[in-house]
């Protein structure tokens, strides 16, 4: 019972704190215009016949704010800063258990999640308050993020193999297969899929649908492994992306961002390796990977098939549009599929 305490209190803590947060947050956002200043269909490279800019609504990208990420890390930081203070000030048996930032279980995946926040941040500023060419999302300025990123996620692999002396990984009904320091590439490898698939964050209401989902489920699947402060941590999450949920479906009120897509996708990546569920993550994040794949298949195709594409429009969820279904329809198809992926990956998780 108060494992249970200890992970709803914290959860509705943050959802709250995003509810009341959220009011002043957008205003300043529109009060400094925090929006791109060019359309992505200024910049499309995998479309077929320039149906992009059909479902398109470039006026509505430039005129809506997509720093909305920055909800979801500052509500977690706000929860845990007020059952710091109020175990500091009370100092009781409920205060102290309702504490979830450990060394051993959550203070990896809270720095993973702050740090990478702050560097998705530095990339919306570029295109918000960037000038020329900083605007236009460059591709000198994507391989920088790639190699940031990178940088991160060798840090945070280093920590896994050397700290926590993490050097396989769980296979279902299998058993563990050993990696020595080879963890750290795999890792890497593993992050980097996971952050491609920050494009999911294309109409309102998908992205924060999809990764409250997979926070969920990771609350669950921690739980089950007795591992309570990051089943605390992932509902903490899960409690601001609903917050930010509230506000994000049509007609958004702002785009979650880099500043949220970096933040959420690098901390899956810590949470499964910590959960030792990395090979579920396809599964339980299913909607993440095809996204991915989809635009990878289709970058493929239009390079070594002379110009040909597999989708109308990548990643899968345009294509979907360009087909004909309704944005609202794309979202909540993708919501249920998250769902239903996500309860099978739980359910893998506690029978092997």
């Amino acid at each position: 019972m108060i494992n249970a305490l200890k992970i709803f209190l914290p959860a509705v803590t943050a959802f709250t704190i995003g509810i009341f947060l959220t009011p002043l947050a957008t205003h300043y956002f529109y009060k400094y215009k925090m929006w791109k200043k060019v359309s992505r269909d200024k910049n499309i490279v995998i479309d077929a016949e320039n149906k992009f800019s059909s479902i398109h609504d470039s006026a509505s990208e430039v005129s809506t704010p997509r720093v909305g990420g920055m909800i979801i890390w500052i509500s977690v930081i706000l929860t845990v800063a007020i059952i710091l203070v109020a175990d500091y000030i009370f100092g009781n048996e409920l205060t102290q258990k309702l504490s979830f930032i450990s060394r051993n279980q959550t203070l990896l995946p809270f720095f993973a999640l702050i740090v990478s926040a702050i560097i998705g941040l530095a990339d919306d500023f570029f295109q918000i308050f960037g000038t020329g060419k900083w605007s236009q999302d460059p591709k000198f300025l994507r391989y920088l993020k790639i190699t940031v990123i990178l940088l991160l996620g060798l840090i945070i692999g280093l920590w896994f193999y050397v700290k926590l002396g993490v050097s396989s990984f769980y296979v279902p009904w299998v058993g563990d297969v050993y990696l020595g320091y080879l963890l750290i590439p795999f890792f890497m490898l593993v992050m980097l899929s996971l952050w491609s698939s920050s494009v999911i964050d294309g109409i309102d209401g998908l992205s924060g649908g999809v990764l409250g989902t997979i926070f969920m489920a990771y609350t669950l699947i921690a739980y089950f492994n007795n591992q309570i402060d990051i089943a605390t941590f992932c509902g903490v999450v899960t409690g601001a992306i609903l917050a930010f949920l509230w506000f994000n479906i049509p007609p958004a009120r702002f785009y979650m961002g880099e500043t949220g897509m970096i933040g959420l996708t690098v901390t899956i990546s810590v949470i499964a390796f910590l959960t030792d569920t990395v090979l579920l993550l396809p599964i339980i994040a299913f909607p993440l990977f095809i996204t991915s794949l989809s635009t990878f298949i289709q970058i493929l195709s239009v390079k070594f098939r002379h110009g040909k594409r597999v989708f109308l429009i990548a990643p899968l969820h345009h294509h979907f549009e360009a087909r004909g279904w309704p944005k609202y329809k794309v979202t909540m198809r993708y919501w249920i599929i998250s769902i239903m992926t996500s309860i099978v990956g739980v359910i893998i998780s506690i029978l092997s």
